[in-house]
């Protein structure tokens, strides 16, 4: 038997339907003639002359022309509210080629088996914001927007979305599906003071980056990215994962996903120290936890919001305490984002608010 055949047969059932969909979904958008689209979302890098790179995200999907403007919807269909289901309609691209121009360099990159950008390229750039094209096909070229940090830099925000920047309630499926395919993404719920929180943090590290990690699908990257812009929280790049099968599992999961991307920023930025930032509905205290046991050196605090009981009992219990487990790492357990901020003046990350204190200004 041919090896592309055994290779095919031993593909797990769910991988092997997964991409007899997309195939079919492909074949019938390319005939009635949709377009190529790249849906970027923001990237991160490091700085170096010799040793720099960038890591640029996005998805690679066919919709009708006109549909999507550098990734966004028509402004008229934000702003009147997008169902999540909107998200899903769009027919990736599996193993799309896309020509990414870095630096004034042209890079050719592929997309996975679901249409989702995630590559790492070599490039010279100084520290901040910059701008990286993308291009499929025949597609008009997006804009990706990375932020590229300095080696010197030792300080980094990285926090979880649901239920720690966003009320969500999750992760009990029919919330979860209700959240994802039919709410309005103007109905979603800040949670209350934490992007005062986060920009205190940040108000005097424009330098260090801030990451946001979530078991999300690629497929909303765009509504939570407006979202974190509509209520303040500082630019970041997104984490996300995708929800089909793997070659394992018909399910992907969602805290090794979130595992694997902690591990990889410690191998990526071996001398930053994260803030890492969740809530304690499920599994985020376990996951930071053996993060910062494997690598204490990476980690200045964890941060856990504590959930409401009715929050915690929508996403499914509370989790236990884990602040024992790792000896060094100081923890700060609030409800809302004015505790936290007074937790983390007593750490010395973020300065005492002198009107809050009575101290002269």
């Amino acid at each position: 038997m041919p090896e592309a055949n055994i290779a095919k047969t031993t593909k797990h059932l769910g991988v092997r339907l997964e991409d007899s969909w997309h195939a079919f979904r492909e074949r019938n958008a390319r005939g009635r003639g949709m377009a190529v689209n790249v849906l970027p979302s923001r990237g991160y890098g490091l700085a170096g002359a010799d040793d720099g790179w960038v890591r640029v995200f996005a998805r690679i999907v066919l919709a009708p022309r006109g549909a999507f403007d550098n990734g966004e919807l028509d402004a008229r269909i934000v702003s009147d509210g997008v169902r999540g289901w909107r998200n899903f309609i769009a027919s990736p691209i599996p193993f799309a080629e896309v020509v990414a121009t870095v630096g004034g360099q042209e890079f050719t990159v592929d997309a996975d088996r679901g249409g989702v950008l995630d590559a790492r390229i070599p490039a010279s750039l100084t520290p901040g914001w910059h701008s990286i094209t993308l291009r499929c096909e025949d597609s008009e070229p997006s804009v990706a927007e990375v932020f590229v940090v300095d080696g010197d830099v030792d300080f980094g925000l990285l926090s979880d979305i649901d239920d720690t920047v966003m009320v969500t309630a999750l992760p009990r499926p029919f919330l979860a599906a209700w959240n994802s395919f039919v709410l309005d993404e103007h109905a979603r719920a800040a949670t209350p003071g934490m992007a005062v929180m986060m920009e205190r943090l940040m108000r005097a590290r424009s330098a260090s980056p801030v990451l946001y990690l979530s078991t999300g699908a690629w497929n909303v990257a765009p509504t939570l990215a407006r979202f974190l812009s509509r209520n303040l929280y500082p630019d970041g790049a997104l984490l996300l994962t995708d929800w089909g099968p793997t070659e394992g599992r018909w399910f992907r999961s969602g805290m090794k996903h979130k595992v694997d991307q902690l591990r990889r920023l410690a191998s990526e930025f071996p001398t930053m120290r994260w803030l890492l930032v969740g809530d304690d509905g499920q599994h985020d205290p376990e996951i930071y936890a053996e993060f910062a046991k494997r690598y204490p050196q990476n980690v200045r605090a964890i941060v856990i919001r504590q959930l409401t009981p009715s929050e915690a009992v929508l996403a499914g219990g509370r989790s236990q305490g884990t602040v024992d487990s790792t000896p060094g790492v100081p923890w700060v357990y609030a409800t809302d984002g004015a505790q936290i901020i007074a937790e983390l003046e007593k750490l010395g990350l973020v300065e005492a608010d002198e009107r809050r204190t009575g101290e002269p200004g």
